[in-house]
């Protein structure tokens, strides 16, 4: 007993130095995307509509680096358990590679098509001018994000958890404070509205880059190399896209089924889009610690196997089940102590405002739901390299129930804003009972680390 207790202990340390700084980055851009929808809200409900469709662009190429990210922690954190740093270096080059090339495509679409993009979402004129206008200059942040990313998931995953977190929190406060200066045209700056804050976007995101790079020259132990981009070692890569490519379709199937969600909503009217971009904030800080948990613990999971240590992995994961159920229940119940402040905050129409506070009360227990899933799915398979369970698992729940049942609720019933909305929030309680008997036969827990790359 006493051993299991020390255990426990040594296991409850190690992963608070991974989780805190991870959350209080979670944190600092859970404030940022508050200051975001404050801010713009400012500038009028049309103008906080129209970001809040323009940004589910970048939601889904914030899935795709997640999906990139993935693949590397996977691979990363398994042979930093077995201190293979060259192998992490090429790991490195390989999701640069794809992270690249993607973002350059988003650039393209955001800068030169930005009109296309906008009307996949909503038919409504006065929204798709503003998100056009929002992207042609948002589109820019991505090419720094390609290689930003990439390279401070990589950190992570070997531990460098706090210079991650103050290198992204930096550029995000950033973010904020220019936020004010371009949107409300201070310090002799033209008010911009919602250009101003992709200008301001742009620059942070500039900023982190250059933070990345100056790194990079001086950290000796994983360098980043760009020769690394277009060095070629078969092995790797056909492991990167064995691990990654389930991993990157799975943030993609959720992601686009989830930006569905903002297609439906858009359709339905621009008062229930500008509560839903306040309720995705409050989400967020609901869920600021649980996604802490589950990316720490996958990094902590996969040194473990990678270290060859499957016993005490398979005890600490049950043991990140339990951290997780109680947190998301506190982040629950936060979002509802929150909910006073919430409606203050935002100037919306009284449409609006019933339909947020509808929205609060059922995401007070949907982040239980979610946080769940996401630390097993995410954190605790991919730790052991199977990230394709949650690939067919988010498939067949988005498109086969979530998305199709939404869009029958919404445009062949006829059903009232806040039923659909309420249907579209079971999908994370739809597959509880398959994850948890995924996890319970311990099919993810495997060494993916090679000999002699």
């Amino acid at each position: 007993m006493k051993k299991d207790n020390r255990e426990g202990v040594a296991f409850y340390r190690a992963l608070s130095r991974l989780v805190l700084p991870i959350a209080v980055q979670n944190l600092i851009s859970t404030a940022v995307s508050s200051a975001d929808v404050i801010m713009v809200g400012y500038v009028g409900q049309d103008a906080l509509s129209a970001v809040s469709l323009a940004n589910q662009v970048q939601f889904i190429l914030s899935l795709v680096y997640t999906g990139i990210a993935s693949g590397a922690t996977m691979l990363s954190s398994q042979y930093w358990g077995k201190k293979d740093t060259k192998a992490i270096e090429k790991i490195m080059g390989i999701a640069l590679k794809f992270s690249i090339g993607i973002s350059f495509c988003f650039f393209v679409i955001a800068c030169f098509f930005p009109e296309y993009a906008m009307k996949v979402f909503t038919d409504d004129p006065v929204l798709i001018a503003g998100g056009i206008s929002y992207l042609r200059i948002l589109g820019i942040s991505y090419l720094f994000m390609s290689v930003s990313q990439v390279y401070l998931c990589i950190m992570r995953s070997i531990e460098r958890v706090v210079f991650s977190m103050w290198t992204f929190g930096s550029a995000l406060i950033l973010n904020i404070l220019l936020n004010a200066v371009f949107i409300f045209g201070l310090f002799g700056m033209p008010k911009m509205g919602i250009r101003g804050a992709a200008t301001a976007t742009v620059i942070a995101r500039g900023i982190e880059f250059l933070i990345c790079m100056m790194d990079a020259t001086k950290f000796r132990v994983v360098r980043f190399r760009v020769s690394a981009i277009f060095e070629k070692n078969k092995v790797l890569f056909r492991d990167y896209l064995r691990y990654a490519m389930p991993a990157f379709g799975n943030e993609v199937v959720w992601g686009v089924a989830f930006s569905m969600y903002s297609v439906i909503m858009g359709h339905l009217g621009s008062d229930i889009v500008a509560a839903n971009s306040v309720v995705v904030v409050a989400r967020n800080l609901g869920t600021v610690v649980c996604f802490g948990i589950a990316n720490g613990g996958a990094i902590y999971l996969g040194k473990q196997l990678g270290d060859g240590h499957m016993e005490e992995a398979k005890r600490d994961a049950s043991r990140l089940c339990h951290v997780t159920l109680l947190t998301s229940i506190l982040g629950g119940i936060l979002i509802l102590f929150m909910r006073p402040l919430i409606m203050q905050m935002v100037d919306l129409s009284q449409t609006a405002k019933g339909y947020l506070t509808i929205m609060l009360f059922i995401n007070a227990y949907y982040v239980v739901g979610q946080a769940m899933n996401t630390t097993v799915i995410c954190g605790i398979f991919r730790s052991g390299g199977d990230s394709r369970f949650g690939f067919i698992c988010d498939f067949i729940d988005m498109w086969l129930f979530a998305v199709p049942v939404g869009f029958l609720c919404a445009f062949v019933l006829r059903l009232p804003p806040m039923w659909v909305y309420f249907v579209m929030c079971l999908d994370e309680f739809v597959k509880m009972p398959v994850v948890y008997h995924h996890y319970k036969s311990y099919r993810w827990l495997k060494n993916i680390t090679r000999e002699n790359l």
